[in-house]
């Protein structure tokens, strides 16, 4: 992963405005501590999903490319909701997969807990093909390993808010004081604790969201699926709930898999973007290099709107010095803080600002001059 992160917790900078709290560096994903290659909590390979009863000829021409899937359902009715997609998610990692309606992004999050059996392909979680275990071990992987979080949130209307919340624990046979005990750590996490014994149609919909978050937190999961949680709120909650959610991630290093139809979320969640396109991946990378550098002429029409400022970092555009030179007189701000930022702040000084790094040691600076070099960078 580059240094530039999409989602920025508060600057830790001295004198600098405070960043996007959804902002910030991760640690790379995908090394043990000993520098060994680990085994990935997520891995999708070869992930076909094709409805129609597909014959065993039509699906080696599809994974030979031997014939499209608009051939497919043209000439045999056949739909391929997902197509030959391979990926995988290191630990702590946010991978946002985003597509219009249709894309079958939905349909691929389903195949990661296997409420969607594929029609070929494998779905490993930290190593384990999903294909061969049997019932009662999957049943253990839904209940320990994954916490999923949907747009519907689907809370149990005859039970209060705490209980909603640690109806999994009580689902694994946890006792009422101990189920609970979790459950009111996670309310106090989300800020509803006040509201724990209060009922769903009591609750606003961003705060029924947060419920929803907190009941997948409380099994203390390995890997987070959430399918357009936030999508059917307002622009405010929503974005309120991100920036939440983001603090959350950043705190548990909860694995997250993000399915969602907007790019501007996508970009201040993700560590990593895969646009979706007729059931296959156009594109993967860091949100700078999707919204910088598009694959192609549907995935630039999909960025267009995305201003360089809220996406390049002050590590983007400084100009590296040595930590022993100089820049402790100036005006301090942290690596990750976005360029909008670094030039509000710019605005109040004729002078360079000190770039530091997490431990606030000073690797950069960057100057009005260094701004509009990359801006124009961008617009070429």
């Amino acid at each position: 992963m580059s240094i530039v992160r999409h989602i920025k917790r508060p600057s830790r900078s001295l004198g600098a405005p405070n960043a996007d709290p959804a902002r910030q560096a991760r640690p790379t994903a995908g090394l043990s501590p000993s520098g060994a290659q680990e085994t990935r909590p997520i891995e999708c390979e070869k992930l076909w999903k094709v409805y129609g009863d597909p014959s065993p000829a039509l699906m080696a021409d599809l994974a030979a490319g031997r014939i499209s899937p608009r051939e497919a359902y043209r000439t045999h009715g056949c739909v391929a909701a997902v197509a030959d997609v391979t990926f995988s998610v290191g630990t702590g990692e946010i991978f946002c997969i985003m597509g219009l309606s249709g894309s079958g992004k939905s349909t691929l999050v389903r195949h990661v807990n296997r409420l969607i059996q594929p029609t070929s392909g494998h779905v490993r979680l930290f190593g384990k093909d999903l294909a061969g275990l049997n019932a009662a071990e999957l049943r253990h992987v839904r209940s320990h390993q994954i916490g999923m979080v949907f747009q519907n949130v689907a809370l149990l209307p005859h039970k209060t808010v705490i209980e909603n919340v640690a109806y999994g624990l009580e689902v694994r046979g946890l006792g009422r004081d101990e189920r609970h005990a979790v459950a009111r750590e996670k309310l106090e996490m989300v800020g509803l604790i006040d509201w724990q014994q209060r009922y769903a149609d009591e609750l606003s919909g961003g705060m029924q969201q947060r419920v929803g978050l907190a009941r997948a937190l409380a099994i203390d999961p390995d890997i987070l699926l959430m399918d357009e949680p936030f999508s059917a709120l307002d622009p405010l909650i929503r974005r309120q709930l991100q920036t939440e959610f983001a603090k959350l991630s950043e705190q548990m290093r909860k694995t997250t898999l993000f399915i969602t139809h907007d790019l501007e979320e996508a970009v201040r969640l993700g560590d990593r973007i895969a646009i979706m396109k007729d059931g296959a991946f156009v594109q993967v990378g860091t949100p700078e290099e999707v919204v910088l550098h598009p694959a192609n002429a549907y995935v630039a029409d999909f960025v267009k709107e995305i201003s360089p400022l809220r996406i390049l970092t002050a590590a983007h555009v400084m100009r590296p010095i040595a930590v022993a030179h100089g820049g402790a007189t100036l005006r301090q701000i942290s690596q990750d803080t976005i360029l909008q930022q670094v030039i509000d702040a710019l605005a109040e000084t004729p002078e360079p600002i000190a770039v530091t790094d997490d431990a606030g040691a000073v690797i950069g600076t960057v100057s009005r001059d260094d701004i509009v070099l990359a801006l124009r960078s961008t617009a070429g």
